[in-house]
C-alpha cells in the first residue's frame, strides 16, 4: 500500500515501514438490559456509555454517558475507564486502565461485555515525511498522524486536538492552517485557560463601545478577527460552564453578537480546538457539555506524548539544535543527544525545546538528578530542590512555561514518594495526600505507577 503525498514543507526519510496494522475487534453483550447488542471496531477502539455517539451505547441506568474506550494497540487491547461512576469491573476488580486479551468478559453497571478479535486486520498507511509544517516526527505514532493531516486540513471541519501540556498541538494546528484553502486569512489563537471569566464573552464575541464599564472602544472578538481563516480555541476543557452554551450556538449557527449590539454577524472562520483534559470523563462530571463535544468532536486528533515517540527526541535535539546556533547543518555532539534520549520528558516537547536552547547557551546538557525513593528503606526527605531550581531557571523561559515544568516535576517526586509510603495501597495514598482517589489515580497514570485498588471497591 503506497503512502498519503507528503504535505508541505515536509522531509523525507531513508527506507522505513510505510504502513501501520492493527486487529479489528468488536464488543458482545453477554448480560443486562441490552444482552445481544454487539459493536464492531469501525477504526481502533470502540467507546462505550448510554449517550449518543458512542460506539457501543447502552441503555444500562448504572452505566456512565462516557464509561470506557476500547483500543487496539500492539500490546493486545486497552482499556481505559472514562471517569465512570459506577466503574469497569474484571474478575470482582476495579479497573482504570488494563492491557486485555480476547475473550476478556467485564461488567459495566449492570452489563457484562465480552471483547472478541476478528480475523481481519485493519492497515493503515504511514507518511514518508517526517514532518508536515514545522511539526517534526519520524516516529510510527507522528507519521501516521500526518498521513492525515492533507486531508484534514483540505476540508473545513471542525478540529478537536486532544494532548498533554507541550505535545505541540499549537504547532499543529498552525500547520493545519497553513495547509488548507484558508493559509491566506489569519491564524488566530484564544487561550482559554489565560483569560478571566468575566472577560471571555468579550474575547469570543467582541464587544461595544459602552457595553460595560472599561469598554471604552468597540472591539472585535476572537470569531470576527478570524474572518476567513482560522480560529483556534487552546485549553477549550478550560471554558467557563456558562459560556459553553454561547461558543455552541456560534458554532452551530455560524452567527455571533458583540455585548452590547442587536446586529448579528455572520461568521466565516474554522474552528480548532485543543485541550490537555480527557473531555469525556469531563462531560461525565458535568464540567463540560456533551453537546459541545460532540460540536468539537467531528475530527479528533491526538498528539502523542514524547514517551511514546522516543525515537523522535534524536531528530528534535537536532532540529532545535540547528536552531538555536544559528549555524545550518551544525549537527548536536553525539553525548549530548544520548543524554537527552536517557531524560525523561514530562513537559514534552517543549521542555525538551527548552532544553536544547539550555545546552546551546551553556554548552551542555544537565541532566537533572532523580532520585529513585524505592531503591532505598529510608524516607526521601524531598525532591533535590538545589538540582530543582538548577533545572528549571531559564531565563529564556516564559514564567509559564517554567512554572509548568517545576510543578511537573514537582509532582512526579511527590506522587512516587506517596506510593511509597503507602506501600502501594491507592486508598492509603489517597488518605496520606487528602485527595480525591479519581485525581491520584489520574496522576497515577500520568506518571507510569500502580497501586492496588482498595479491597472495598
Amino acid at each position: 500500500m503506497s503512502a498519503s503525498p507528503p504535505g508541505p514543507g515536509t522531509q523525507h526519510l531513508g527506507p522505513l515501514a510505510y504502513e501501520h496494522s492493527y486487529q479489528r475487534f468488536r464488543l458482545v453483550v453477554t448480560d443486562g438490559p441490552d444482552r445481544g447488542s454487539v459493536a464492531v471496531a469501525a477504526g481502533e477502539e470502540i467507546t462505550v456509555g448510554t449517550a449518543e455517539g458512542n460506539e457501543l451505547r447502552l441503555t444500562d441506568p448504572a452505566v456512565s454517558r462516557h464509561h470506557a474506550v476500547f483500543v487496539a494497540c500492539p500490546q493486545g487491547f486497552s482499556l481505559r475507564d472514562l471517569g465512570s461512576t459506577n466503574g469497569t469491573w474484571i474478575a470482582g476488580c476495579r479497573i482504570e486502565a488494563a492491557l486485555v486479551r480476547p475473550g476478556v468478559r467485564l461488567r459495566l453497571g449492570q452489563s457484562t461485555l465480552r471483547l472478541e478479535d476478528l480475523a481481519e486486520r485493519v492497515v493503515e498507511p504511514l507518511s514518508e515525511a517526517s514532518s508536515f509544517g514545522r511539526a517534526l516526527g519520524a516516529s510510527p505514532a507522528m507519521r501516521r498522524l500526518f498521513a492525515l493531516l492533507p486531508r484534514v486540513a483540505a476540508s473545513d471541519s471542525t478540529v478537536l486536538l486532544e494532548g498533554e501540556t507541550g505535545t505541540g498541538k499549537t504547532l499543529l494546528a498552525e500547520a493545519i492552517h497553513h495547509a488548507s484553502p484558508r493559509a491566506r486569512g489569519r491564524f488566530s489563537v484564544l487561550d482559554c485557560s489565560t483569560i478571566p471569566p468575566t472577560l471571555i464573552e468579550s474575547e469570543l464575541f467582541g464587544h461595544e463601545r459602552g457595553a460595560f464599564t472599561g469598554a471604552t472602544s468597540a472591539r472585535a472578538g476572537a470569531f470576527e478577527a478570524a474572518r476567513g481563516g482560522t480560529l483556534f480555541l487552546d485549553e477549550v476543557g478550560e471554558l467557563p460552564l456558562e459560556m459553553q452554551p454561547k461558543l455552541l450556538r456560534a458554532l452551530e449557527e455560524r452567527l455571533v453578537r458583540r455585548i452590547g449590539s442587536q446586529d448579528q454577524i455572520k461568521l466565516d472562520v474554522r474552528v480548532i480546538a485543543a485541550t490537555n483534559r480527557e473531555l469525556r470523563t469531563e462531560v461525565n462530571a458535568g464540567r463540560f457539555r456533551s453537546d459541545l463535544f460532540y460540536r468539537l468532536n467531528t475530527v479528533r486528533l491526538r498528539m502523542p506524548p514524547l514517551r511514546q515517540r522516543r525515537e523522535d527526541i534524536s531528530l528534535l535535539v537536532a532540529h532545535y539544535y540547528e536552531q538555536f546556533t544559528g549555524h545550518p547543518g551544525d549537527l548536536p555532539p553525539p553525548e549530548l543527544v544520548q543524554a537527552f534520549v536517557r531524560m525523561d520528558w514530562p513537559g514534552n516537547v517543549r521542555e525538551l525545546r527548552a532544553a536544547v536552547e539550555r545546552a546551546v547557551l551553556m554548552g551542555g546538557a544537565e541532566e537533572p538528578v532523580e532520585e529513585d525513593p524505592s531503591s532505598s528503606g529510608e524516607a526521601s526527605e524531598g525532591p533535590p530542590l538545589s538540582a530543582l531550581a538548577d533545572y528549571v531557571f531559564d531565563p529564556a523561559l516564559p514564567f509559564r512555561d517554567a512554572k509548568e515544568r517545576a510543578i511537573g516535576r514537582w509532582e512526579r517526586w511527590y506522587v512516587r514518594e506517596l506510593v511509597r509510603r503507602s506501600r502501594g495501597n491507592l486508598s492509603e495514598a489517597a488518605r496520606l495526600a487528602r485527595t480525591d482517589r479519581q485525581y491520584l489515580r489520574s496522576r497515577l497514570r500520568k506518571y507510569g505507577l500502580t497501586a492496588q485498588d482498595d479491597s472495598e471497591d
